[in-house]
């Protein structure tokens, strides 16, 4: 029997490629490596234990029924949170820190906020939270007190400040403590924890950040970790237990937290400070800074590996080695389904380690890998089994055609999109002249030659060629891939295009070939047009429609007696102006057909102090 040969795998190689750039621009790699990382973070978090030395002060439902009719409803009179920062300050505690704004001040009771304000004074360890948001009045870094945390790391910087909700409750040397902004992933999932924010020049520290530094813990240089879970909270006490508790004559809690950071923070539902983590979509908030100051102070916060591709390629290797020689499927599914397993449980165990590796984008390419194979080795068993009954003749199979249809033509079933292009029109000058001295034959050989150098300097600067109109030529830059200073790339090609006809009338008049008054115009113009594949299905062509089309045709008819080559007042500020080695001299305002308002026209050259 003879050898089987080996199975081609350029398209599904091929096919796979593409696949995995489309899943990655959709994101949908990125949810695949986030839902199997989280539930594998799940699993891991359960077997690790909070730190002893975070105790979590909970505001929760018991707290706001018992204190209610000392303090009223929530918000409590600051009064109270003073009174527990002095009971607090007998044990001497490590921090105190709050996960509670105290931005607005109470005009009804003033009192109660010079409590607290008087007492904060007294402590040198609380730390208060600031949050910033999308809008509002900004407020000067450099105005702000020292006490806040933030460092210069730009004075040249020209953004904006930053708007923050500061605890303008309290006395300017309490501000201490930092940023508690939620920072959620694309999916809305919390996974990180922000060390600092970078805005207006300043680095402002995230409260959890402030605490672990006063404690004494080194911090990455990164500017977010990972969080590293805990299966459950912290030690919790609620606030209306430890506020009694520090009034009574023998405190039983108090002395339990001498040395201890404590962070006091919302936990009863009813106060709407749940955020999604990869725990629950109900988790506390507070939790939050707390797991991201255990991280800190023990050091275990994840780090990042990037697992993703190297994973995949191997899969892929390996699956595409397997079908090259022609193993059972079936072999090589019972053979992933290991290597799935495996994956799985290395990334399991590389948390233990601190290390975050995420697999499941990898295995999901790898499955389709793996499906994409399979189906072509039962179609390629399919087309040999029917290639030994056929004759010469036979037509094919209309089901083999549609697929070939489906497989080849997936480009042109993309829509037309808009976007900003640069278009470029060139026409010919002098050639009705120049067709009444020569032959058919003789004119069509000249317009090749010419052509076939303008289109290289269209190519050489990035340009897409449209079509040939008669003896004008379409190109536009911008499409169909992004093309950055696409308007100063089709300026300078506009330049050397005219440079390029020079040099061909020279070299035709060293041969005793004279051109006459053969010259070009070029206009051109950026904005806005519709791009891609348009006609019939039995003629496609990748063009470009739109008044930006219009206008710089008309552009190109203005540079007569002109100019050779004239752009417009958009595609000269898409320059830059006078910048990027051009310069641009204005010519005025021009009347073109179709348009009410004239349009601003400018020359385009060199700029030889650029050179």
């Amino acid at each position: 029997m003879p050898q089987a040969k080996p199975a081609p795998l350029r398209l599904p190689l091929l096919a796979l490629v593409l696949l995995a750039a489309a899943l990655w621009l959709a994101g949908i790699l990125e949810r695949a490596d986030n839902a199997l990382g989280d539930v594998t973070l799940r699993w891991h978090s359960t077997g690790r234990a909070p730190p002893d030395d975070i105790v979590l002060v909970a505001i929760d439902q018991y707290s706001l029924e018992g204190l209610e009719q000392l303090a009223g409803p929530w918000p409590w009179p600051r009064s109270v949170h003073g009174e527990l920062i002095e009971g607090l300050a007998r044990w001497r505690p490590k921090a105190v820190a709050f996960d509670v704004l105290f931005n607005e001040r109470d005009s009804f009771q003033p009192d109660n906020d010079r409590v607290l304000r008087e007492i904060a004074l007294t402590q040198d360890n609380l730390f208060f939270p600031t949050q910033r948001m999308p809008d509002g009045n900004p407020h000067p870094m450099h105005l702000l007190p020292p006490s806040l945390g933030a460092v210069q790391v730009n004075p040249a910087s020209t953004e904006p400040a930053p708007v923050l909700v500061l605890p303008h409750v309290l006395d300017e040397r309490n501000w201490q403590g930092g940023l508690v902004n939620f920072e959620a992933d694309p999916d809305g999932l919390g996974r990180h924890y922000r060390l600092y924010d970078e805005t207006g020049g300043w680095r402002i520290p995230y409260m959890g950040a402030s605490i672990a530094r006063f404690s004494g813990a080194n911090l990455p240089p990164d500017q977010r970790i990972r969080l590293n879970w805990h299966g459950q909270p912290p030690r919790t006490i609620s606030y209306s237990d430890l506020f009694e508790d520090l009034g009574a004559r023998e405190p039983k809690i108090g002395p339990t937290l001498t040395g201890r950071i404590v962070v006091i923070g919302a936990t009863a539902t009813g106060l709407n400070d749940m955020r999604p983590t990869p725990l629950t979509a109900q988790t506390e908030g507070v939790l939050v800074p707390t797991t991201a100051l255990a991280n800190l102070l023990a050091g275990d916060w994840l780090r990042d590996l990037p697992s993703r591709w190297p994973l995949a390629g191997l899969l892929a290797l390996a699956i595409t080695l397997g079908f090259r020689r022609r193993l059972s499927p079936l072999a090589l599914g019972l053979g992933l389904g290991a290597a799935t397993l495996a994956a799985m449980a290395a990334s399991y165990a590389l948390l233990g380690a601190e290390r975050y590796a995420p697999v499941g984008a990898a295995l999901l390419l790898a499955w389709l890998a793996f499906g994409m194979f399979t189906l072509q080795a039962q179609w390629l068993e399919r087309r040999e089994r029917e290639a030994t009954i056929g004759i010469f003749g036979r037509f094919l199979d209309p089901r083999v055609v549609a697929g070939l249809v489906e497989t080849g033509e997936l480009a042109r079933d993309q829509k037309p999109v808009a976007r900003e292009i640069t278009i470029l029109f060139s026409d010919i000058r002098g050639f009705t002249t120049l067709s009444e001295t020569r032959t058919p034959e003789q004119v069509v050989h000249l317009l090749n030659r010419y052509f076939s150098r303008q289109v290289d300097v269209i190519f050489r600067h990035g340009g897409t060629l449209d079509k040939f109109i008669g003896d004008a030529v379409m190109a536009f830059w911008n499409a169909p891939t992004d093309t950055p200073g696409h308007a100063s790339r089709a300026v300078a090609a506009a330049i050397e295009m005219t440079q390029a006809l020079d040099d061909f009338k020279r070299e035709l008049a060293a041969g005793g070939e004279g051109l006459g008054d053969f010259d070009i115009g070029i206009g051109l113009h950026t904005g806005p047009a519709v791009v891609g594949f348009l006609g019939s299905d039995s003629r496609m062509e990748y063009t470009a429609i739109g008044d930006t089309v219009n206008l710089a045709s008309r552009i190109e008819s203005a540079t007569k007696g002109v100019a050779r080559v004239l752009v417009s007042d958009a595609t000269r500020t898409g320059c830059g102006g006078d910048g990027q080695g051009l310069k641009f001299i204005h010519r005025g305002q021009f009347h073109v057909k179709g348009r009410e308002q004239p349009v601003e026209l400018y020359e385009p050259m060199q700029d030889p102090t650029q050179h």
